[in-house]
């Protein structure tokens, strides 16, 4: 998983994906998107809280920066506000897979989990592919809270994505 071109992928991928939710959240009411619909999180708002907590989370750990937010804590009550918080930082993310070098893939981070407050250090690397992992797998919770309200996302596949449409439809 040494290869920059796969973190630069799921970096764009996250932002694609990301839109499209955000566009599909867009046609529910704020009751809509703050219902209790017995998700891990909730609701669509609270789910799409902890990922962009999570990616902060994350992105401050490699970036030896301090973490500024809780697990759990909600980031942003204003869906625009959220919203534009998650392009802000999904550019970020896309910034900084182009930064990323074998050497610092390799490197061991250490951190705290707050989850069972265990000091843990593995590669950045495993890290690295656990975040957009994880935003993927919260991502498809969303996608089903969206469904089971009528809302189609569409396909969701990485070939799907617009840099990899044939010109030619």
């Amino acid at each position: 998983m040494m290869n920059m071109m796969h973190y630069q992928l799921m970096a764009r991928y996250n932002q694609w994906m990301n839109q499209r939710l955000y566009l599909a959240c867009q046609s529910l009411s704020d009751d809509q998107r703050k219902a209790d619909l017995g998700a891990f999180f909730g609701s669509i708002h609270n789910t799409l809280n902890h990922l962009l907590f999570a990616d902060y989370l994350w992105m401050a750990r490699f970036e030896n920066q301090p973490v500024a937010y809780r697990l759990g804590e909600e980031i942003f009550s204003d869906f625009l506000a959220l919203s534009q918080a998650r392009e802000q930082f999904d550019q970020h993310i896309i910034a900084f897979s182009q930064t990323l070098t074998t050497t610092w893939l390799k490197t061991e981070i250490h951190y705290r989990s707050g989850i069972d407050n265990i000091i843990r250090t593995l590669p950045a690397w495993a890290l690295l592919t656990h975040m957009f992992n994880h935003q993927t797998h919260h991502r498809g919770q969303i996608t089903t809270l969206l469904s089971q309200q009528g809302i189609d996302v569409g396909i969701t596949d990485i070939p799907w994505m617009p840099e990899w449409i044939p010109a030619s439809l």
